[in-house]
């Protein structure tokens, strides 16, 4: 026994030996298999929001902080341990709420983005992510004009993010074939402004769209912005006689790369209720920051003491009219998430909450898949987002 002993003892070693070795190989496999990897951004306009695009080579949670960097606003994205692909070190802002975005990698790893935003500029903020090809992710942050006014500011409309710049040291990449990602428009096949080219465009939004049809709600306007080379953006406006106090505004921005996800908006807004407190609501809406500054000493005092007192009144006044057309909004929401009955309670439950003067505009995230924000910031706004891998 003795002997036998003594003779397992080097098998013992050497078995040891051996496991030790295939635990450090595997740990150094781990160490150097690859991180999440920060591909794309892009900034666009939306509609009424501003959306900054993230597309990953796969999951990951981002850190998002508003900040103030020597008197400047900014709201900085960071992806730690990320590494970078090919980003633009610095993009154009939309004129709106953000200036410019600057995108860089950290000395510690990771990448940060940083939108720097327009001074006195209030927003509000929501996130989304999106599965896309190839087991990238889509994260999108967007932002939104609190109470829709942006002084002496343009609005622009929807329009393609600027293409990414190419380091020194690395070869451009190749356009996208002719004819690709919304780069040529197909013409001929439907009628441009009708339901069919809604269908069309927005094919997840189909049972939504046929009801609106049947309803009696028509296209009134459509646009299409041709930027040649990139994509076309199109917005339309549905409006219903029945509903004279309500609007359908629809937007499509289709994808413009491989990795881009085409973006489409379908809100139902009460923006076009009626009466004193709604007209002088949209003049002061218009009102530049030179105009402000005749009547008040600062910008806050506009908000406080101008648009907040109309606001509280217009949360009342579109909470009536909820009550009015509630089978109408319900079916809408019911056409928009099938899939998500829940929906119809929580934006119900929402709108019927009382207006607290202290906090006279809010926005609630209802549903993710599809995004469904309830806008009750000043006119009652149930925006539907329905995304598309590119």
């Amino acid at each position: 026994m003795g002997l036998q002993h003594n003779l397992l003892r080097p098998q013992a070693r050497l078995l040891a030996a051996l496991l030790l070795g295939i635990l450090f190989a595997a740990g150094s496999a781990w160490a150097r298999s690859p991180g999440v990897e920060v591909r794309r951004v892009g900034l666009s306009r939306v509609g009424e929001n501003t959306m900054l695009t993230v597309v990953l080579s796969r999951d990951a949670e981002p850190r998002i902080s508003p900040r103030n960097s020597g008197g400047r606003a900014q709201l900085v994205v960071e992806f730690p341990q990320a590494r970078a692909g090919r980003l633009p070190g610095l993009m154009a802002g939309d004129d709106v709420l953000v200036e410019q975005v600057l995108t860089e990698s950290t000395p510690g790893g990771g990448v940060k983005i940083t939108l720097e935003l327009f001074p006195d500029h209030p927003y509000n903020f929501w996130r989304q992510k999106r599965g896309g090809p190839g087991g990238q992710v889509f994260f999108i942050l967007g932002l939104t004009p609190e109470g829709g006014s942006a002084p002496e500011r343009r609005v622009p409309k929807p329009e393609a993010p600027p293409p990414p710049e190419v380091s020194r040291d690395r070869p451009p990449e190749p356009l996208p074939p002719p004819g690709g990602y919304g780069a040529r428009e197909e013409r001929g096949s439907v009628a441009a402004g009708s339901f069919a080219e809604l269908r069309r465009l927005i094919p997840k939004a189909g049972s939504l769209l046929d009801w609106l049809e049947k309803s009696g709600w028509a296209v009134a306007e459509s646009h299409t912005y041709d930027r040649p080379g990139q994509r076309f953006s199109r917005d339309y406006l549905l409006t219903n006689r029945q509903y004279p106090e309500l609007a359908v505004k629809i937007v499509n921005l289709p994808a413009n790369a491989p990795s881009v996800p085409s973006i489409n908006l379908i809100s139902l807004t009460t923006d076009r209720l009626g009466g004193e407190t709604a007209a002088k609501y949209q003049n002061l809406r218009q009102w530049s920051f030179s105009r402000i500054r005749q009547d008040f000493e600062d910008i806050g005092d506009f908000f406080d003491d101008a648009l907040k007192p109309l606001r509280v009144k217009l949360r009342q006044e579109t909470q009536a009219l909820f009550q009015r057309y509630a089978n109408l909004f319900q079916t809408f929401l019911q056409r928009a998430c099938p899939q998500n009955p829940g929906v119809v309670q929580k934006v119900m439950g929402h709108v019927k909450e009382k207006v607290n003067p202290r906090f006279e505009g809010v926005q609630y995230t209802v549903s993710e898949d599809p995004l469904v924000i309830l806008n009750l910031v000043d006119f009652l706004q149930i925006k539907v987002f329905f995304l598309e891998a590119g």
